[in-house]
């Protein structure tokens, strides 16, 4: 009954939340979701607003941290004077081949050279060295395009510079940024990350890779393979971690990652063959191996034995790349399952009309609203990654089983076929919801008590009590949220420090409490998000942050 009622409160502000100009038909609830559903993007409001521009560029909402429906004005400015989504959204639809670039297992070099041309290739690099100096939630509305059209490029664009040359953005000295970021942010030279070996996957720390420093303290040799690489047969710069011997403050001498600035040019880096891959086949992947390559003494990237810290940073900044794509893929997948479901007949009526098909999409729309409010808050990264990959599987999933047969011929499926590496990529959902289980455990209980000691909680709690002053509803969705956390880990004393290990070796109980904390760390995303859009948005796109999420409580979680 709960979720009946949750679902059904959902519907009629979805007719908002894919709104179309004017006033609806008076129409029920379910069919009236379906009728603005099956309009084609280029009348929809909020499909506009994210994918062509320039409504979004009027917004005049100045919320101090920007929303997931609208940019800050002068944010918004300088997107559209310098790469106005419009723009990209129209080169990749007419110029961007992705059943060709299969076939090809590249990208062809007319739509590269565009891309270089619009300056795609360093949208977060400051405009003093060449980029086009992007926020955060700038470059979130950017890949959300890209991911709608090809992942295969977005994967080339994101391997390239949210994680390629992240290293030099986040730790570089000023001599290096200097040196490097002009021709990486034009795509002159192509920037990759080396983490990755074979006895090394999701324990990073293990790498066998090595870099001794010379006797003159001037070059380190650096020795060791990598595997897996994105851009790894075509990229000049790479950032290489390798383990490094540092002397601890009592004079004992232990190994440390260390990164490192590599150039091809600096020689004895080579490259393997390309990868043959289920998915993303026309991104580069491929081994890299280097054989006493001597790196400049200040090529460190960082401090020395600080690398890990390095590597984890540049991965978090990728994850965040990662959801915002998987949000614009989700959307160009409901599209296409609306405009089959509005135009196919079946039993003399169009299968829109079948509310089991109304249902799906109904679900698709919701998951794809909490996809798309994560990147746009305070929300952990991990859950970020591990919920955003494994709804847009379920989305296209969906589209396929709305399509038919016709979903499971050629072109079609290469959208399911890309998408399955996500789960994988920069940490497994696996592992990230291990890491998310601990975190939840932290906080259970306490999420909503301030506790300057916690200080990686404190922005989700910001976040949070403004969401509870604004919308008095938010509680019983939050206290849902902690009931499920205290459920799975009822058991366990809240503080478990020193225990880790013990903990994340109860398989069946972490994954329960990862899940949990998952929710917990959605919805508070969730939650935020209501008073930026109460606050001088249309007071039906409040009512769908709301209602969407109501849904996604009790009407998506199964487990609850």
């Amino acid at each position: 009954m709960e979720q009946t009622q949750a679902l059904q409160s959902l519907v009629d502000p979805c007719t908002r939340f894919f709104e179309v100009s004017g006033s609806l038909p008076p129409v029920g609830l379910r069919s009236g979701f379906i009728r603005v559903l099956q309009t084609e993007a280029k009348d929809c409001v909020f499909l506009r607003q994210t994918l062509t521009g320039p409504p979004i560029f009027l917004s005049k909402i100045t919320s101090p941290g920007g929303s997931v429906f609208f940019l800050r004005v002068h944010m918004s400015l300088t997107l559209a004077s310098h790469l106005p989504s419009l723009t990209l959204f129209h080169y990749l639809k007419e110029v961007n081949d992705p059943a060709k670039n299969e076939k090809l297992e590249c990208i062809e070099e007319a739509t590269l050279a565009g891309l270089k041309e619009m300056g795609a290739f360093g949208l977060q690099v400051p405009e003093e060295l060449g980029g086009i100096g992007l926020t955060n939630t700038q470059y979130a509305r950017i890949v959300e395009v890209v991911g709608v059209h090809d992942l295969g490029v977005g994967i080339s664009l994101g391997a390239h510079q949210s994680i390629g040359f992240k290293g030099i953005l986040l730790f570089g000295t000023k001599r290096q940024k200097e040196k490097y970021l002009p021709k990486l942010a034009s795509g002159e030279t192509i920037a990759a990350f080396c983490l990755t070996e074979p006895a090394s996957g999701s324990d990073a720390a293990s790498i066998q890779t090595t870099a001794e420093l010379s006797e003159c303290g001037k070059f380190y040799t650096l020795n060791g393979g990598k595997i897996w690489i994105s851009n790894g047969g075509t990229a000049e710069i790479f950032t290489v971690f390798a383990q490094t011997p540092v002397k601890e403050p009592t004079g004992e001498v232990k190994n440390k990652i260390s990164a490192f600035i590599v150039e091809r040019a600096f020689g004895g880096v080579t490259s393997g063959p390309p990868e043959k891959k289920m998915g993303i086949k026309c991104s580069n992947t491929a081994e890299v191996h280097f054989d006493n390559v001597k790196v400049p003494a200040e090529n460190l990237l960082g401090e020395l034995g600080k690398g890990f810290l390095v590597a984890m940073n540049i991965l978090n900044n990728g994850r965040f790349g990662m959801a915002s794509a998987l949000s614009g893929t989700m959307r160009g997948v409901i599209v296409k399952a609306v405009d089959h479901a509005a135009n196919r007949k079946q039993f003399g009526n169009k299968i829109s009309s079948y509310g089991a098909i109304q249902e799906k999409i109904a679900r698709m729309a919701m998951m794809h609203y909490v996809t798309e409010v994560r990147p746009s808050s305070n929300c952990r990264i991990n859950t970020m990654v591990s919920n955003s990959t494994e709804a847009a599987w379920y989305v296209t999933d969906e589209c396929i089983q709305i399509l038919g047969g016709m979903g499971y011929m050629q072109v079609r499926e290469l959208v399911l076929r890309d998408l399955r590496i996500f789960r994988i990529f920069e940490g497994t959902n696996d592992i990230l919801r291990l890491f998310v289980a601990l975190t939840g455990i932290e906080v259970r209980g306490c999420l909503w008590v301030p506790a300057p000691q916690h200080q990686h909680r404190a922005s989700c709690q910001a976040t949070l009590h403004l969401a509870l002053h604004r919308w008095e509803g938010a509680g019983v969705y939050m206290l849902l949220a902690m009931r499920s956390l205290i459920r799975s880990t009822g058991l366990l004393p809240s503080p478990i420090r020193g225990h880790t290990q013990h903990f994340l070796q109860q398989r069946a109980l972490a994954q329960g409490a990862g899940h949990a904390s998952t929710d917990m760390f959605t919805l508070a995303a969730c939650v935020g998000i209501v008073p930026w859009v109460s606050v001088g948005a249309r007071s039906e796109l409040a009512s769908c942050s709301r209602n969407g999420m109501a849904f996604w409580v009790t009407g998506g979680k199964q487990s609850w």
